[in-house]
């Protein structure tokens, strides 16, 4: 029996951490469907960013809103380009076998984490919430000490795994699935923050079309199932 050959790649893209298995998931079903391949490149959101800002030859990247206008006001991204492509809340979560405190509720959530020993947040969109949430409950510094911040890349769920963290904050999806790690839940909708993740074809695309092609099929209808399976919920 002939072996199809291998399809080449035609779109490249690069993402921040909290869509990797999303975006994994995705472009292997979009090369199943059209036998396009789609490579990405999932690294920090600020790294990425920054790689993006340098003129590296990717076709596609997918950001946090905010970071992806910043990226269309510099000139990076094509005009007209960006789309919204999941949305995605915060979840707290601790490691398999730990006790699961109460955070119904903002005063329960407020006081489980004055309870908790370390405590680890993230360097993107969650970990600023994070941060800020804490300055607005007056108990940043009281928490300074046991606060351990995941370098870029390094995500939570792994800090809580490997115990250097008691409890974490992280997007839903970076949470889930991660081995040792129970999500407790996310956090109530008052002190919530929804992260929007948009994509958008890079200035320095080598085949616009294709990438057009890729970015369109990340917003279809054949994809809302895939996000969901990750924690997010299409945009």
């Amino acid at each position: 029996m002939m072996q199809a050959p291998e399809a080449t790649v035609a779109v490249t893209g690069i993402s921040s951490m909290a869509t990797r298995p999303m975006l994994a998931r995705l472009a292997a079903a979009y090369e199943r469907d059209t036998g396009t391949r789609v490579a990405i490149t999932s690294v920090g959101g600020v790294d990425a960013a920054q790689r993006v800002r340098e003129g590296e030859p990717f076709d596609v990247v997918v950001l946090a809103s905010d970071a992806i206008e910043r990226l269309a006001a510099d000139g990076h991204v094509e005009p007209g380009s960006r789309v919204d492509v999941a949305r995605s809340c915060i979840a707290v979560a601790v490691a398999s076998g730990a006790p699961q405190p109460e955070i119904g509720t903002e005063a329960a959530l407020r006081e489980a984490i004055l309870r908790a020993g370390p405590i680890g947040y993230s360097t993107g969109p969650s970990g600023t919430h994070l941060a800020r949430l804490f300055a607005r409950w007056g108990i940043a510094d009281a928490l300074a000490a046991r606060i351990v911040q995941a370098p870029p890349g390094v995500p939570v769920g792994a800090l809580i795994a490997s115990g250097e963290v008691e409890l974490g904050f992280q997007q839903m999806s970076e949470l889930m699935h991660v081995p040792g790690v129970v999500i407790v839940g996310a956090l109530p909708n008052v002190v919530q923050a929804v992260t929007v993740f948009a994509a958008a074809i890079l200035a320095v695309a080598h085949d616009r079309m294709a990438a057009a092609r890729f970015v369109s099929y990340l917003v279809s209808p054949e994809a809302a199932h895939i996000k969901r399976e990750y924690g997010m919920e299409p945009a």
